[in-house]
């Protein structure tokens, strides 16, 4: 694992300006990816309103990292409970293992599967409340 544990931050429609605050405030490096760049998926169509939302951003310095996100359009967002943390795992068997291990008890809202982004991704809420997003590298 390079990043053990990673808060991640979910924002209503102001990512882009919140990440771009936090990379003033804080400097670093900052990378921004829209819905709009996420390869096309029939089953999942974008809509409109959410082509320029952010659905993936980090800002990277001195080895940290804070990543986040917007909600998508239509998708609960309550101010307090928009922090999560994500895990990255380098192989697909570790993945597998701490999804099952994290997750036991709790509510899948994506089932471990791969992704364009990874090869094996999961978010869940564990028995305590707290939401995870589990992964692995490419």
């Amino acid at each position: 694992m390079s990043d053990w544990l990673v808060p991640y931050l979910v924002f209503n429609g102001n990512c882009e300006e919140a990440v771009n605050f936090y990379q003033a405030a804080l400097g670093g490096e900052s990378q921004i990816m829209h819905f709009s760049d996420a390869p096309p998926n029939p089953a999942f169509p974008i809509p409109e309103q959410a082509k320029n939302l952010v659905i993936h951003a980090e800002l990277r310095k001195n080895g940290h990292v804070i990543r986040f996100s917007d909600t998508f359009p239509g998708s609960p967002y309550t101010v307090g409970n928009n922090v999560s943390f994500s895990i990255e795992f380098d192989t697909t068997e570790e993945t597998s293992k701490m999804f099952k291990a994290l997750s036991v008890g709790g509510t899948i809202e994506m089932e471990l599967q791969e992704t364009f982004f990874s090869p094996l991704f999961s978010k869940f809420i564990d028995k305590f409340g707290i939401t995870w997003m589990v992964s692995c590298k490419k």
